[in-house]
């Protein structure tokens, strides 16, 4: 007979510290000592009081158990009124995020379980620092039964609950509404925010009077949605949802709720005599905090070339900006909270950093959980090319098999994912020698998304590999053009460096190779600038190059350049080699 599994109904009440790693990183024994005092102090002698039950407690948070709503709500508040005013001259200032739920538990020994005690902690993952969340089925018990008011957010999806959950924020009947609640006179819906960046472009303000410059920056902001929907890593509003705040004063975090997204552009548009000038800035909905702003000038007379050149700048800079925020969020969560998403966020940020083994065990963890995310197997199949061209050593077997494995994982489930496609194209092209796939891939990859530096970027080194050289300076000029800061554009000059090269311009590519070596000298950048040198009869140069190579890898060889520039010319590869021997690199 199976044993009998204790349960009730009840008040559960979670709580945790905000911020609480950057406060202990930044002062550990002096936070350890405030949180003990306030818990001492204030804390538990409210749950004493309120008759309330603490159940365990972390490091930075605690459960407790009350018998009735009403007790764990008053016992909330008077927590967070308390701790308002003891911060007011604290260092380090502890505030806490409280989240309360009513629901069924599972009794085990002093411990509680059970969907009661699940939605009360993703209730207070969702509250604001200092403030007290309640999922619907806790409103439903204390309405009318305190002297508190309460903000209805809306539903919300919580993570790992299979439903989604009304939350309400407790305020003191003298507070001013919270701006993201709703009122009678102007209430709205709370969405969730979807399973990837979200971004919503709100019309650009008319600042110069002038209506013609209203048609100019409706154009331009729906050009820039249009771009922006080309990235398929990022969730964009359609047009006609943003276009709804034309004209109105908005506050950028309603906006954010209305909308289900976390970033907002908002920009304006102003007309001097005859000049025009076009600003952006994209700001975290939830933060207000801006990630990002920049201003653009031109003559009325070239409007709509201007109006081109905005929305390309924009987008080029809004899509990195983006991964930038989303990178940083996932490295603030807790290691024991990671979804897939945030796994191969932090794989990706391990990636740029050229901690490649490190960014295979996040990027692998992802897949675990998401066998279909694309851009983890793309990033995985990256990471082997990464190795090869950084280091100079050619992949084991082993190696290159999964490389290519990983790769063609990304091919088959990118369908019009640009990202995908070109950088499985490029190590497909790499490392597994499909010139003519490669070829198609990364072409299709610039035609689905013009404004992607990626995709130009494996499309030029893939042309390259493929015997165009011309093709591929063009590619490397383009992404120049649509970031000139882009942080790994050594690859780019490298790549130029190698194209020209192959079309006989040597005292140029010397130019791009000296650029790529003086930002990082490796196997690849080295390697460039011995080619170049040998071929604009640089002798000392290309042996000074080739000495700084052996240095870095001692066991490199000339012979390695068959591996790593893999032209599919064999006349090419022979070139490469023997400007190596010439060099004084042993065979």
């Amino acid at each position: 007979m199976a044993e009998r599994v204790e349960r009730r109904l009840a008040a559960v009440l979670a709580a945790d510290v905000a911020g609480y790693s950057r406060l202990m990183g930044t002062d550990e024994v002096g936070t350890l000592a405030a949180l003990k005092s306030h818990r001492r102090e204030v804390v538990d002698p409210a749950i004493a009081e309120h008759h309330g039950r603490i159940v365990k407690t972390t490091g930075d948070g605690m459960l407790v158990e009350f018998a009735s709503a009403v007790d764990a709500v008053n016992c909330a508040m008077e927590v967070q009124g308390r701790m308002a005013k003891r911060n007011g001259g604290a260092s380090p200032k502890i505030t806490f995020r409280i989240g309360i739920n009513v629901g069924d538990i599972i009794i085990d020994g002093d411990d509680i379980f059970g969907d009661g005690v699940n939605v009360a902690a993703r209730v207070e993952n969702e509250c604001e620092p200092g403030s007290v969340c309640l999922s619907g089925s806790a409103f439903e018990q204390v309405r009318g039964k305190t002297s508190f008011l309460f903000d209805d957010l809306g539903e919300r999806a919580l993570k790992n609950i299979d439903r989604p959950v009304r939350l309400y924020d407790a305020r003191s009947g003298s507070a001013t509404p919270s701006k993201s609640s709703n009122s009678p006179a102007e209430p709205y819906k709370t969405l969730p925010l979807p399973d990837k960046p979200s971004i919503a472009v709100l019309p650009f303000q008319n600042m110069s009077g002038d209506p013609e410059q209203e048609y100019f920056a409706d154009g331009v902001v729906e050009d820039i949605i249009t771009a922006l929907s080309r990235f398929k890593s990022l969730f964009v509003i359609a047009r006609n949802s943003s276009f709804t705040y034309k004209g109105k004063a908005v506050d950028i975090k309603q906006v954010g709720q209305q909308l289900g997204v976390r970033y907002v552009l908002e920009g304006s548009v102003r007309k001097a005599g005859n000049r025009v000038r076009i600003t952006g800035q994209l700001i975290e909905a939830a933060t207000n905090n801006h990630l990002w702003a920049d201003k653009f000038d031109g003559l009325i007379e070239d409007i709509f070339s201007l109006q081109d050149e905005v929305t390309e700048a924009v987008v080029t800079l809004i899509a990195p900006a983006v991964v930038r925020a989303e990178i940083e969020r996932a490295k603030r969560k807790p290691t024991d909270r990671l979804d897939s998403y945030d796994l191969y966020l932090r794989g990706v940020a391990l990636v740029q950093n050229g901690s490649l083994n490190e960014a295979r065990a996040f990027l692998k963890k992802a897949i675990e959980q998401d066998g279909e995310c694309g851009p983890a197997y793309a990033n995985l199949a990256l990471t082997y090319q990464v190795q090869q061209a950084v280091s100079g050593s050619p992949l084991t077997a082993e190696e290159r098999t999964e490389a290519i494995q990983f790769a063609n994982s990304a091919a088959k489930l990118a369908a019009d994912d640009a990202f995908s496609l070109a950088v499985a194209g490029h190590v497909l092209t790499y490392i597994g020698r499909s010139y003519d796939r490669g070829f198609s891939m990364t072409a299709e990859a610039v035609a689905l998304n013009a404004n992607l530096a990626t995709a130009w970027h494996s499309y030029g080194w893939v042309a390259l590999m493929c015997d165009e050289p011309d093709k591929a300076v063009q590619c490397f000029d383009r992404l120049l053009r649509i970031s000139p800061l882009d942080p790994h554009r050594k690859w780019t000059w490298n790549g130029k460096a190698f194209a020209l090269f192959c079309l006989g311009h040597y005292v140029e590519g010397c130019k791009w190779a000296e650029k790529a070596v003086q930002f990082r000298a490796d196997a690849h950048s080295l390697g460039a600038l011995i080619i170049n040198s040998i071929g604009a009869d640089r002798s000392d140069d290309a042996r000074k190059a080739a000495a700084h190579l052996l240095r870095l890898k001692p066991d490199f060889r000339a012979s390695h350049s068959y591996e790593n520039y893999p032209v599919r010319s064999l006349a090419t590869r022979e070139r490469i080699f023997e400007a190596f021997q010439a060099a004084g690199l042993p065979p």
